[in-house]
């Protein structure tokens, strides 16, 4: 219902499009993300394993809320009872979990520009991975942007006395995450798939907590109370842009994902210059500056392929 006026005419408030809320939706998601690095430093004495096993129990505990608040346990339970299903997420949940320990150790050892440069790398990645498993064929701007993106790794080997390797296990293990991912296709929606996953992990995460609970190395509640809520608010922190990234994702074209995969590295990057005090050699801004490029060209070469998938769309529908 719109409202009335003072006149008696009803106003009807204008409703915002499914490409504004995937909008909004997009951006808080890799903001989000790309806000991390500040949360995992506020973690700090915690050390990355006891970071993560803390994230999948959490994680897990908060997905149990979801799934009964949306009553979507029947959902669960048919992914669980799949072999097929059950054996993906479980890969799924190993390489997520890689991911997420590489990540927390950069960040808080001092290397988070080197995380950030994972996540730039990452798309020049999955191109790689699309070669090498699926056979796909690149076009030349692929090309373009595979070769740059190989002579980023040769400058950045140069630069770092060896290779980024934080980078490349978060770019590789990401990758291969959205890979398996996408042989679930449509028949695990995102809270049911971080429910299963993070329950593949519980076991090892809450040995892993009551270990470090006996040695006398956990801080989960040796550090206080604020320390402790921050530790358990790494469920809401991991599930909420997951959520926030599947309304993107069903309102947005691929192509603008595309482009808003790059806020989160950014404003990465800049959080570990800027407030957390890393610093780059110049030899470091030409590789990075490198990878930039390549993104260009892939980018390019993105909105191309959009551009002309839709006009095929267009012209199968016309006729």
């Amino acid at each position: 219902m719109g409202d009335v006026s003072s006149t008696g005419v009803t106003l009807n408030k204008p409703v915002r499009s499914d490409g504004a809320k995937g909008l909004i939706f997009g951006f808080g998601a890799y903001g989000f993300w790309g806000l991390l690095p500040l949360y995992f430093v506020l973690l700090i004495p915690a050390g990355s394993v006891e970071v993560v096993a803390n994230r999948v129990v959490w994680s897990l505990v908060f997905c149990a809320g979801l799934l009964t608040f949306t009553h979507s346990w029947r959902g669960f339970r048919t992914a669980v009872s799949d072999p097929k299903t059950l054996g993906t997420l479980a890969i799924a949940a190993v390489l997520i979990a890689t991911n997420w320990l590489t990540y927390v150790y950069g960040v808080t050892s001092g290397h988070a520009i080197e995380t950030s440069l994972g996540y730039f790398i990452n798309p020049l990645v999955s191109v790689l991975l699309g070669v090498v498993i699926l056979k796909e064929k690149l076009r030349p701007l692929q090309w373009t942007a595979v070769g740059i993106g190989g002579a980023a790794v040769v400058v950045l080997t140069v630069a770092y006395g060896n290779l980024p390797l934080i980078a490349f296990t978060l770019a590789g293990s990401f990758g291969m995450y959205g890979f398996v991912k996408k042989r679930v296709g449509q028949r695990v929606n995102a809270v049911t798939s971080l429910s299963v996953e993070t329950a593949v992990l519980t076991p090892l995460a809450g040995g892993v907590m009551l270990w470090l609970a006996t040695t006398g190395a956990a801080t989960l509640t040796t550090e206080g109370a604020g320390h402790f809520w921050l530790m358990a608010a790494s469920g809401v922190i991991t599930a909420v842009p997951l959520l926030l990234f599947g309304g993107a994702a069903h309102r947005l074209p691929l192509a603008t994902i595309g482009f808003l995969q790059y806020l989160t590295p950014t404003m990465q990057f800049i959080i570990a210059i800027t407030v957390l005090g890393e610093t780059m050699a110049f030899e470091r801004w030409i590789g990075f500056a490198l990878v930039w490029l390549a993104l260009v060209f892939l980018s390019t070469d993105m909105v191309r392929q959009y551009r002309t998938n839709r006009k095929m769309r267009a012209a199968l529908r016309s006729g």
